[in-house]
């Protein structure tokens, strides 16, 4: 499956941040810092995995143990390098939402609520 996977989450409750964005054109470094970005979220405190998928429309979900574990990964320096660089030239437009799961169920674990 070319290194693409769902991640493999623990029971509820966890924090899931959802980031949904359009892209400028060009790619401007923004591979690179996506790929450091997700080399450098696994080595946070309390990350549990990462989602990602983009045709036009982009959608990163990460998930981690808590809201405290993920309000921690906004303020890694190298992190608030990225956002700024977002701002200013890799999105035209995006939105964060961050929620707590409270039920998730797969097809390979059946249902689990």
């Amino acid at each position: 499956m070319d290194g693409v996977s769902i991640a493999r989450t623990p029971e509820p409750p966890y924090t899931a941040v959802i980031f949904t964005s359009l892209r400028t054109p060009g790619d401007q470094g923004y591979a690179r810092m996506a790929a450091r970005m997700e080399e450098l979220a696994r080595l946070q405190p309390g990350f549990l995995g990462i989602e990602s998928a983009r045709e036009g429309l982009g959608i990163t979900v990460s998930y981690w143990s808590d809201d405290a574990a993920a309000a921690a990964w906004k303020q890694v320096h190298e992190h608030v390098v990225a956002q700024d660089r977002g701002r200013e030239v890799w999105y035209a437009d995006y939105e964060v939402r961050v929620a707590t799961v409270t039920r998730a169920y797969g097809a390979r674990d059946g249902e689990r609520g």
